[in-house]
C-alpha cells in the first residue's frame, strides 16, 4: 500500500471538477492467502474505497480489482492522492502483510440456543480440559467470546462480526446464491482481553512486556466498527456487497 493523504472535510473545502480518487485498502496476493478464489489466471486482489462515508449506509463504498500480476508492468511510483477526505483515519498508513492462518469459531449470536447453554455451563468446560482459569467461571462463556470466537483484527474469509445487528443472510443481486465472507477491514486488532490473537510474529515481543501496535494501519470505520465485504462463491465477478457491523 502507499500513503495518500487529503484534507479534513469541513465547510471551506474547495472542491475541485472530476472524481476524487479512490485510497488503495489492501493488496493481496493468491500466494500469500490460498483462501482467496480469483477469477480466470487472476492472482491479486486489490481493495479500494472512497474516503467518504457515502448515504444510505454511511460507510466507504469500495471497488474489488482481480488482477494477473505477471500482466501489470507500467507500474505507479504513487497512486493518485484524493484531494479530499472525511476522515483521516479513511487513509491506511502503510503496513507490511504478514498473513497468519487461524482457527475461529462463530459468533455466539450464530449458535444454536442449546449450544450457546452449553457454554455457560462452567463444569463442561472443567471436564474438556480446555485451560481455562477460573477467573472465567462467573461467565464460562465470555472464554469462548476472547479466545475461541470471531478473531479479531484484518481477516480473509472467517465469521462476521455480528452485534450492531442479528446475523442476517446476504444474496448475490447477480444469480441470488449465498454469499461468503471475502474481507475483514477491522478499526482495532487484539485489546487486553484478547491477548491470545496478537499476531505470531508479535508474541515474543509481547511476553517480553514489550509495546505493540494494536491498529497498525490505524484504520477506523465508521468511528470504530468493522466493514466486512461479501463476495459470491459462484462468480468472484458477480457484485460484491458490504456490511457495517
Amino acid at each position: 500500500m502507499y500513503e495518500a493523504y487529503g484534507v479534513n472535510v469541513s465547510s471551506d473545502i474547495e472542491w475541485r471538477p472530476g472524481p476524487n480518487p479512490m485510497v488503495t485498502v489492501a493488496q493481496l496476493y493468491v500466494r500469500d492467502i490460498p483462501l482467496l478464489r480469483p477469477p480466470g489466471q487472476a492472482d491479486l486482489l486489490q481493495v479500494l474505497w472512497c474516503p467518504f462515508e457515502h448515504e444510505p449506509d454511511l460507510k466507504p463504498p469500495t471497488a474489488l480489482f482481480w488482477r494477473s500480476s505477471a500482466e501489470v508492468t507500467d507500474v505507479l511510483a504513487a497512486p493518485p492522492v484524493p484531494f479530499a477526505v472525511e476522515y483521516e483515519e479513511y487513509v491506511p498508513r502503510p503496513c507490511v502483510l504478514a498473513p497468519e492462518q487461524i482457527t475461529e469459531y462463530p459468533n455466539p449470536l450464530e449458535l444454536k440456543p442449546e449450544l450457546r447453554e452449553q457454554l455457560r455451563d462452567w463444569s463442561r468446560w472443567q471436564a474438556a480440559g480446555s485451560g481455562v482459569d477460573s477467573s472465567h467461571a462467573p461467565y464460562p462463556e465470555s472464554f469462548y467470546d476472547s479466545h475461541l470466537s470471531l478473531a479479531p483484527g484484518w481477516k480473509v474469509g472467517g465469521w462476521a462480526p455480528w452485534g450492531l445487528t442479528d446475523p442476517v443472510a446476504r444474496f448475490c443481486s447477480a444469480c441470488d446464491a449465498g454469499m461468503v465472507p471475502l474481507l475483514t477491514i477491522c478499526s482495532g486488532e487484539w485489546d487486553s482481553g484478547t491477548h491470545n490473537w496478537i499476531p505470531y510474529e508479535d508474541q515474543s515481543v509481547a511476553q517480553q512486556g514489550g509495546a505493540l501496535e494494536s491498529n497498525p494501519p490505524e484504520v477506523q470505520v465508521s468511528k470504530g466498527d468493522h466493514l466486512q465485504l461479501y463476495v459470491c462463491p459462484e462468480s468472484p465477478e458477480h457484485p460484491h456487497t458490504s456490511l457495517i457491523q
